[in-house]
């Protein structure tokens, strides 16, 4: 109920229809679309490695991660359905940050980006910047063991990467203030599990 009062009540004077609510090309409703479909794939490796591992810290913060992205998913559908809007989009992923000047884009990880663009299939659930490949979430559905923990934390590392610079992107250009704040929770709490991944992948031999 709070989120939705201070949704109603927050300024969407662009990239929204005269009514208030965004548009179904705006920033607020692109970001909606895409990072859902992000965090989507993040809970589903988090419930692979689950399986495929008893280490207590790997399946703690697969938990943890698993938990917060698919209530933030849940949070950003609820918004859709709130503005009328469909969950998918024709338009290719991304399309949403074309808007983004060059001097936002200086400070943003274009590894992380690649692929970004006219190259991108219609939005139903393709490759998105940091997203992990099927051949890698098969992978991961056979590896075992400390294996499966390395590659797990090699490939949330990359998707929350991709994450990271997707929710910079939601902080510059998304007007309402409630999905901006919760782009910079992304931000901050996946940076902050990046350097964490980055001591367990040491603490197992290997770097990200």
């Amino acid at each position: 109920m709070a989120v939705a009062v201070l949704w109603l009540t927050s300024d969407r004077s662009e990239g929204s229809t005269d009514t208030g609510t965004p548009k179904d090309t705006s920033a607020e409703a692109g970001f909606a679309r895409d990072m859902s479909v992000h965090h989507q794939q993040a809970v589903e490796m988090s419930f692979i490695v689950r399986d495929r591992t008893d280490d207590d810290e790997v399946r703690r913060l697969a938990f943890d991660i698993a938990s917060t992205q698919a209530t933030q998913a849940g949070m950003l559908q609820g918004w859709l359905d709130m503005w009328g809007l469909d969950k998918t989009s024709e338009d290719p992923p991304m399309t949403w940050m074309k808007h983004m000047s060059s001097d936002d884009m200086e400070g943003m990880d274009h590894g992380s980006m690649k692929g970004m663009g006219s190259t991108y299939k219609p939005h139903d659930g393709s490759l998105m910047p940091g997203m992990a490949t099927n051949s890698q979430l098969d992978e991961l559905r056979k590896a075992k063991g400390k294996a499966a923990e390395v590659l797990y934390l090699k490939l949330m590392t990359a998707h929350h990467k991709g994450g990271v610079e997707m929710a910079k992107g939601a902080v510059e250009l998304v007007k309402d203030p409630t999905e901006k704040h919760l782009a910079r929770t992304m931000v901050q709490g996946q940076q902050s599990e990046i350097q964490l991944m980055a001591d367990m992948l040491k603490a197992r031999g290997a770097s990200s």
